[in-house]
């Protein structure tokens, strides 16, 4: 059974939960953007959660089956159409031998994921199938989706869940305002009083330099405080001593665009993090679609393990349904 697509959408790539263990040799974690959709469209097919989906960005891919399957697509508001019919998303479609599936133009969000039943059945590459494009590694040979791929797909080994549609309540909000909950940083030191007040109070909006490394925001700025740069950095006085960072940090080169890493960011460098979006709100992230009003709110590290928690607790009750 496989995919075969037609045309590939603007960045269609396999991921998964992605794989971490590998952050300290230069490998991200990668894996879906979205986890929470993703998984979502998972359930409905009756895949495992860790089971590969297509993550599509902006566009989506036009394909044909060669033989009987179940898909599901959740996530960004996207019109899909099989056989120039129109179906419903966050439900499960059953498809025929030789039926044609196509998306429209996005309605709103960011990505949306394609789950297959069965799964897509690309090779592991150090446990996981996601795509991780700069590194050529996992994924389709280790790439973007291209016309006149065949996207594999496995055998099924769960049963089709009882229900065939993610309630309402249970999918993400999209568009409007953001708000991020950060923690404070390694580095926030190294900002002004009135540097970390701008960045926590003042509203920030999301740029089109929107991609699976990071996202950039422009905004007011914020200042840094005057010191003599530590030998081995940079000039900018956002740099530092190179040193680790984590998926989500929030970077200021120069002081003027906030870049948040995700997940496919590289693991370290010389930018000062002087703070960290949240893991309950990663997925709230992936969704913004350029020009998004974003607000940054500082949280305590117990705020940010309870939002952890309650996240788990939703992916839970999809998994319940």
């Amino acid at each position: 059974m496989a995919l075969r697509i037609e045309q590939s959408g603007l960045l269609t790539t396999v991921q998964d939960q992605g794989r971490p263990g590998y952050y300290d040799v230069g490998i991200p974690q990668g894996g879906a953007m979205d986890q929470e959709s993703a998984q979502a469209a998972n359930k409905l097919v009756g895949n495992s959660a860790a089971e590969a989906v297509l993550e599509c960005t902006y566009t989506g891919p036009s394909f044909t089956v060669d033989a009987p399957t179940t898909i599901a697509v959740a996530g960004a508001d996207v019109p899909l159409v099989v056989n120039g019919q129109e179906q419903p998303p966050w439900t499960r479609i059953e498809l025929a031998e030789g039926d044609a599936v196509r998306f429209g133009v996005i309605r709103a969000g960011a990505r949306f994921y394609l789950a297959v039943r069965g799964g897509v059945d690309v090779p592991e590459a150090l446990g996981s199938r996601s795509t991780y494009a700069i590194g050529r590694l996992g994924g389709l040979d280790g790439r973007k989706l291209e016309a006149g791929d065949l996207v594999p797909v496995g055998e099924p080994t769960g049963l089709l869940p009882s229900i065939e549609e993610i309630p309402a309540s249970h999918r993400p909000a999209l568009g409007g305002p953001l708000e991020l909950r950060i923690v404070w940083g390694l580095y926030d030191h190294l900002l002004t009083d009135e540097g970390r007040r701008r960045l926590v109070e003042e509203q920030w909006r999301l740029t089109p330099v929107a991609d699976r490394m990071g996202l950039r925001f422009e905004g007011p700025g914020v200042e840094w405080v005057e010191r003599e740069q530590p030998f081995g950095a940079g000039s900018d006085p956002s740099n530092i001593v190179d040193a680790g960072y984590a998926v989500g940090s929030i970077q200021i080169p120069g002081g003027t665009q906030p870049i948040v890493l995700h997940r496919d960011a590289v693991s370290g460098g010389g930018y000062a993090m002087v703070g960290t979006v949240i893991s309950a709100d990663m997925d709230l992230l992936a969704r913004a679609t350029p020009g998004t009003a974003t607000r940054f709110r500082a949280v305590s590290l117990d705020e940010a393990l309870e939002a952890r928690r309650e996240r788990a607790e939703r992916l839970e009750q999809i998994w319940g349904l």
